[in-house]
């Protein structure tokens, strides 16, 4: 795999728009890292213009982090005209397993739309494929081996899964990618999968036909950032801070060589 440079390229290049209807804790964080990296974020949530926003966007992005009844609408609502309109989604869902509501909501958006990739925790992941997990609020305690859970999760979902954690797992249920960019630091920041999930956004609007390999590209990318951003953090606060100067000045040229990659 040697197209991350050139995706993260064609993003700087063709600034593409991303639509996000996300929670209220990372609405500034994945608008912000949104914009480092070289896309632009559009943050609309009322059911009102969702459509209209979702259908000439290049990717939607759907976050169930701090759900209400009409967000879960809008959503809905948003991700049918992408589908209609042949724009990517990804999902992110927050603390599926954790509440009822999460874990119902985020399954009904994978019955109901088309959902391109879905980028979770390894509990919040094996709640949605039916396996075994344990999770405290939004926070993933135990699950299985990431690897052998993307693989399940992919083929049972019908989507690519890209499972985060201490090494980070793609599959579309036959190829699964390891991705061993990142940095401790970025557990001590809330957000940063969420983050990671505006990312996976990004990449998909300039290469949405090869969903498995944006969403790889989105991890290396995001790990490589946060590698940089550890360099002089003395901790949580420095490190968020460098997070977006570094996504800022991630280099298309070196991107390749930096990736940790195993397929």
């Amino acid at each position: 795999m040697t197209t991350f440079g050139a995706d993260l390229a064609a993003i700087r290049e063709g600034k593409p728009l991303v639509h996000q209807i996300t929670n209220y804790v990372v609405m500034n964080e994945t608008a912000n890292a949104t914009l480092a990296l070289g896309a632009l974020p559009v943050m609309a949530h009322a059911a009102e213009e969702v459509e209209e926003m979702a259908s000439v966007a290049a990717a939607l992005v759907l976050n169930i982090g701090t759900l209400s009844q009409h967000w879960i609408e809008a959503m809905l609502l948003a991700a049918k005209a992408a589908n209609r309109a042949g724009v990517p989604v990804v999902l992110d869902p927050v603390g599926a397993g954790a509440t009822t509501l999460r874990t119902e909501t985020a399954k009904r958006i994978l019955e109901e739309t088309e959902i391109a990739v879905v980028r979770g925790n390894q509990a919040e992941i094996a709640t949605l494929a039916g396996r075994e997990a344990e999770i405290r609020g939004v926070e993933s305690i135990s699950a299985e081996p990431g690897a052998d859970l993307a693989r399940a999760a992919g083929e049972q979902l019908g989507c690519v899964v890209s499972v985060t954690g201490p090494v980070d797992h793609v599959s579309d249920g036959e190829r699964t990618i390891a991705v061993a960019n990142g940095h401790e630091l970025l557990g001590a920041v809330t957000g940063t999968g969420c983050m990671s999930t505006a990312i996976t956004g990004c990449f998909l609007a300039v290469a949405g036909e090869r969903p498995l390999e944006a969403a790889a590209e989105a991890l290396v990318a995001f790990g490589v950032a946060g590698e940089d951003a550890a360099v002089g953090a003395e901790g949580p606060g420095s490190f968020h801070v460098a997070l977006y100067d570094a996504l800022y000045n991630l280099d298309p040229e070196t991107l390749d060589t930096r990736a940790k990659v195993e397929a």
